[in-house]
Parts: C-alpha cells; sequence; structure tokens
C-alpha cells in the first residue's frame, strides 16, 4: 500500500508560481513512475507531469516551459514547480504513483486546490 500526501496548493496571480509537494509513505520504490496529474471544474482529469528513475520527465504540452517535475527519492517526495501560472491552469492537482513505467497510476493522492487569478 501507497499513500500520497500532497501540499503546496493556493491562489496566485497570473505569471505567479506555486510549488507543489507530494510525500509518499508505504511501498514506494525507485522504479515507481510518480506523477501529477490535474482536474478543472466539469473536466476530465488530464496528464501533467511524470517522473521515473529520477530524472526521466514527460509533460504535456501546455505546460512544457512552464512546469518542472523533480522527485527526492530520499525523501519519497516529488515536486512539481509550476511558474508563468494562467487561469487555465486553475484546478484540483492530484498526485499520482504508477508501479512500472507504462502503467497507468494506482495510488492517487487526495488533491491540492490550485486557483490562478486574473
Amino acid at each position: 500500500q501507497v499513500q500520497l500526501v500532497e501540499s503546496g496548493g493556493g491562489l496566485v496571480q497570473t505569471g505567479g508560481s506555486l510549488k507543489l509537494s507530494c510525500a509518499a509513505s508505504g511501498s514506494v520504490f525507485s522504479r515507481n513512475v510518480m506523477g501529477w496529474y490535474r482536474q478543472a471544474p466539469g473536466k476530465a482529469r488530464e496528464f501533467v507531469a511524470t517522473i521515473y528513475s529520477g530524472d526521466i520527465t514527460n509533460y504535456a504540452n501546455f505546460v512544457k516551459g512552464r512546469f518542472t517535475i523533480s522527485r527526492d527519492n530520499a525523501k519519497n517526495t516529488v515536486y512539481l514547480q509550476m511558474d508563468s501560472l494562467k487561469p487555465e491552469d486553475t484546478a484540483v492537482y492530484y498526485c499520482s504513483l504508477a508501479t512500472y513505467l507504462g502503467r497507468s497510476p494506482l495510488y492517487w493522492g487526495q488533491g491540492t486546490q490550485v486557483t490562478v487569478s486574473s
């Protein structure tokens, strides 16, 4: 079993920055793929970014160049640095963990709200 706890959400103005954190506990291994998804009101949950084996990253096109995912394996923590935020980035952001590369996430955090005001 794995537990994921997000933190760092909040309200920010357009162009501002936020850094989300996700602390994982339980059976977490370096081979796990950790990532972030988001869900805006009335929309489906969508992929944001993933990180594998410490430094292999993948990003959704709409966040490339603005968001950076990183991981501290010693702390079992994944981060999402979000810069140049836009109102359309407003959503609940969820941390995820997939057991192996290529698999869908098996575990989810409770979510943290990010609101970008215009």
